[in-house]
């Protein structure tokens, strides 16, 4: 009774493991985080068109004239800031724990958010692009922090899927800011709310975070020896114990930057970045402007593909993470197949939707939507690469290459602030969506030519660790066994004597 007793109880917190663990209660805490901090990042894209047209919104609130060029220098102003953290952040993830700096970057970040109405009313729009700028900075440390747990905290087969589930609470932040500030704008609160609804509840996530969150699931208090077990025997197949290891090595600036498949990796994700971005900041005053949509609906309209993206996202991972387990797609193969899915279909699209009239509303609500929905399929393409190439120096990896593309974040609305002079044109939004089609082409086509899933051999440069690995303590192991094989043999060669001697006598 006892033997069955042990052997259901070793069963069932096995099965309660692989079902919700403590490493998925990680995963649902970065979602809720990148969800804020998301929220945090695009609200400004819908206030600002409250901020530069009162009527349309709240008209109790002042109304600010401001051009379209200082428009798309607002906008882009986050991401200058946002470059300048992301390379020193994968380094300080490493030695610091990524549960330290996720924590300063959202708790930070929820801080200028309560600020910002302020900001504008002191100091117009100069204040507020140094407030965006230090927001960005601090929101810096964020995906660099997250690679870095989820390099520790993620089993191998389950990789892809728990990062994609991670990332989707960028696709649910959006969708939940677009979706509401239309109302909130428009609503006694005004666009203000826009800024201190993120802000508190991102404050409050803080504190959960801090009691919850762990860099390592060393350093986890609630996690069973199973789960923990279960981690770490799978992250021994990338040949070090990344789980339990704390490297010391320094980073092989070198490798990396001269390795050819992160190179094309940056440039793919600079091409989404690209696109993604283009939309995402510019999606509103395209409905508003020639679509000729009011701020209600433009708002429902705007978070409409991001929603799309979200349902998306969370249906494909059951079939990456079946995929991935089955071993009927070899990595490499599988990351390009989704990446050429991801950024060769938007390509199209979008060239597309810049031929539309401005009497086809509909088919081009239907055309942003399915651009923006069939972009996630990345997640499993170019996203989740910095992991498969290098386990140990993901962050650092993601930093770099987060740090490459958002510098076309910063261009695109730029771009677009000095190409579409006039809003109601449909040649310059033509020139704007085609642009960003080829981008997008040009990025995938290099990933197919050169993009891989196998680990590179700079990954395995930090050989000086910290903690024992499994190798050393295998080591250690079968030394002490041949010391005992060698005192027993001592022994046996002691007695054999003894009783020679005791023959003689």
């Amino acid at each position: 009774m006892v033997v069955t007793r042990r052997g259901s109880l070793e069963i069932k917190e096995k099965f309660i493991n692989c079902i919700f663990g403590v490493r998925h209660l990680q995963c649902l805490l970065i979602f809720c985080g990148l969800c804020l901090i998301y929220g945090m990042r695009v609200n400004l894209s819908m206030a600002i068109v409250a901020i530069m047209d009162n009527e349309a919104a709240n008209p109790e609130f002042p109304k600010y004239a401001w051009s379209e060029k200082t428009k798309s220098h607002v906008l882009s102003s986050f991401f200058f800031g946002y470059i300048c953290a992301q390379i020193p952040a994968g380094g300080w993830a490493r030695h610091h724990g990524g549960r330290l700096l996720l924590f300063i970057s959202v708790s930070l970040s929820s801080l200028l958010a309560l600020l910002t109405p302020l900001s504008v009313v002191v100091g117009d729009w100069p204040l507020l692009c140094a407030l965006r700028f230090s927001q960005g900075l601090v929101q810096g440390l964020t995906y660099p922090s997250i690679a870095t747990i989820m390099a520790k905290w993620a089993p191998i087969e389950e990789r892809s899927a728990m990062l994609t589930y991670c990332c989707s609470g960028l696709e649910f932040g959006i969708v939940l800011m677009l979706a509401s500030s239309g109302m909130l704008c428009s609503s006694s609160w005004g666009w203000p709310s826009t800024f201190y609804i993120p802000g508190a509840l991102g404050l409050i996530w803080s504190a959960v975070w801090f009691v919850f969150g762990a860099s390592t699931p060393k350093e986890c208090k609630y996690i069973s020896e199973g789960e923990r077990m279960l981690i770490s025997k799978s992250l021994q197949q990338t040949g070090t114990n990344i789980a339990e290891c704390k490297e010391t090595q320094p980073i092989p600036w070198r490798q990396i930057c001269t390795s050819r498949p992160f190179l094309v990796l940056i440039l793919s994700q600079c091409a989404s970045s690209w696109c993604f971005w283009t939309l995402l900041t510019q999606i509103p005053s395209y409905i508003k402007s020639v679509l000729g949509k009011d701020i209600q609906s433009n708002a429902f309209y705007s978070a409409l593909p991001y929603l799309s993206m979200l349902v998306l996202s969370l249906a494909l991972c059951p079939l990456a993470s079946y995929l991935e387990k089955s071993k009927r797609l070899n990595a490499t193969v599988s990351r390009k197949l989704f990446n050429t899915i991801g950024q060769w279909t938007p390509a199209v699209t979008l060239v597309y939707l810049g031929f539309l009239r401005t009497d086809q509303a509909d088919l081009a609500i239907v055309l942003l939507t399915f651009t923006v929905a069939i972009s996630t399929v990345t997640h499993f393409g170019y996203q989740t690469n910095h992991l498969d190439l290098s386990p140990h120096f993901s962050g650092t990896l993601m930093g770099i290459a987060n740090s490459a593309s958002n510098v076309m974040s910063i261009i695109a609305p730029l771009i677009v602030g000095y190409i579409v002079t006039d809003t109601t044109n449909l040649l310059q939004w033509r020139i704007i969506f085609s642009l960003a089609g080829g981008i997008s082409f040009v990025g995938n086509l290099l990933f197919l030519f050169f993009g891989t899933a196998k680990a590179q051999h700079w990954n395995d440069a930090p050989q000086q660790v910290i903690c024992k690995t499994t190798q050393q303590r295998n080591s250690e192991l079968s030394l002490e066994t041949k010391n005992a094989q060698s005192c027993v043999q001592k022994d046996a060669s002691s007695i054999g004597s003894s009783r020679e001697t005791l023959n003689l006598v």
